[in-house]
């Protein structure tokens, strides 16, 4: 049996520092890597970093705060969480990662995806009403790329290639790659059909009424032929000395990340009674070390699941707090997810 991976995810989120207010771009930078030494010090499996290019988040190329992190811990696998391979290219998102193989050694891994926000099109030059194609096209090509042989390609979203040969080469031959899905059928169908991994964004709702998407996804492998791998799931939370504590720190700053975002999709602002309902029965893992333990094993043990991320910065919550959070994940969590799920 696979072991469980229990990991954190971040998009470089700005905490509020001493003074009350919220830290520039660059030092919330500088606290991600913080947070991974210690997470990579206190047994966390894995930390991934998405892409944005918007003002709430700092991490716009996670593969660069990633070979920081790389540089200073030796056990934690570095992923992006995930990289919009849509409005980038998909050799130089090889060579990126690869670069940071090497400098992890072997430590590297991508999640691939569409992204939840669309900044990205416009300040790479790309037309949303090519949003379709550009994954379908890259994400094939990418999945050339990945074999670390020549390469010979054509489409219509970028040159094509002829016999190209791209380096540097990982040093084990193979960099894992998932791709990351919100939701969509299709999109889960594409994953079997290239034999990747997949990563399911779980943000809100019961966790079980994705099943159906796990059930799909081994259907369509079997279906291709391909490999289905253990699904991994990723959904925010907060870790606090007590379920009081947590709520306390992570309602607030939540809230307003939630309704900003919100404002821009139409989502009426977000209750206090929607919140306490996501808490108890959803998918918010908000609570003490024994609360978000065993809301996690139950939902890892309900899916089956071979992999689960905390996000754990959603809003400003204060960067003393932030790593208490990665603190209690990764000492008291993690092991008692581990026994819960053994024993389940």
């Amino acid at each position: 049996m696979t072991t469980l991976q229990l990991g954190l995810d971040s998009f470089g989120d700005r905490p509020q520092g001493p003074d009350g207010e919220l830290v520039s771009h660059a030092a919330a930078i500088r606290q991600v890597v913080e947070e991974a030494v210690l997470a990579d010090q206190v047994g966390v499996d894995v930390i991934a970093l998405g892409e944005h290019h918007r003002p709430e988040y700092s991490v716009s190329s996670p593969e660069t705060v990633l070979a920081a992190i790389a540089a200073r811990t030796s056990r934690l696998r570095l992923g992006s969480g995930v990289t919009v391979l849509s409005s980038d290219d998909p050799v130089r998102v090889f060579q990126r990662f690869a670069t940071l193989d090497a400098i992890s050694g072997g430590r590297a891994e991508v999640i691939l995806g569409r992204g939840s926000f669309t900044e990205s099109f416009p300040l790479f030059g790309y037309d949303l009403a090519d949003y379709d194609v550009l994954f379908e096209e890259k994400i094939e090509l990418f999945s050339r790329l990945l074999t670390e042989q020549p390469v010979t390609w054509s489409g219509t979203t970028r040159p094509a290639l002829h016999d190209a040969d791209v380096f540097p080469k990982t040093e084990s031959g193979h960099l894992t790659t998932w791709v990351g899905v919100g939701g969509s059928p299709q999109s889960v169908v594409r994953t079997a059909q290239y034999g990747f991994p997949l990563m399911l964004a779980i943000i809100g709702g019961d966790p079980q009424r994705f099943a159906p998407y796990l059930d799909l996804y081994r259907r369509a492998a079997e279906q291709f032929g391909t490999t289905a791998h253990p699904v991994g799931m990723h959904s925010p939370g907060f870790v606090a000395d007590t379920d009081e504590e947590a709520v306390e720190i992570f309602w607030p700053h939540y809230r307003l990340q939630r309704d900003r975002i919100g404002a821009l999709r139409g989502w009426p602002p977000v209750r206090r009674e929607e919140f306490d309902a996501e808490v108890a029965h959803g998918s918010l893992y908000v609570g003490s070390p024994q609360t978000v333990a065993q809301k996690i094993a139950r939902a890892v043990t309900a899916l089956g699941v071979g992999r689960f991320d905390l996000i754990y910065t959603t809003g400003a919550q204060p960067a003393d707090a932030r790593l208490r959070n990665v603190e209690l994940y990764g000492t008291k969590v993690i092991p008692m997810v581990r026994d819960l799920v053994a024993d389940a």
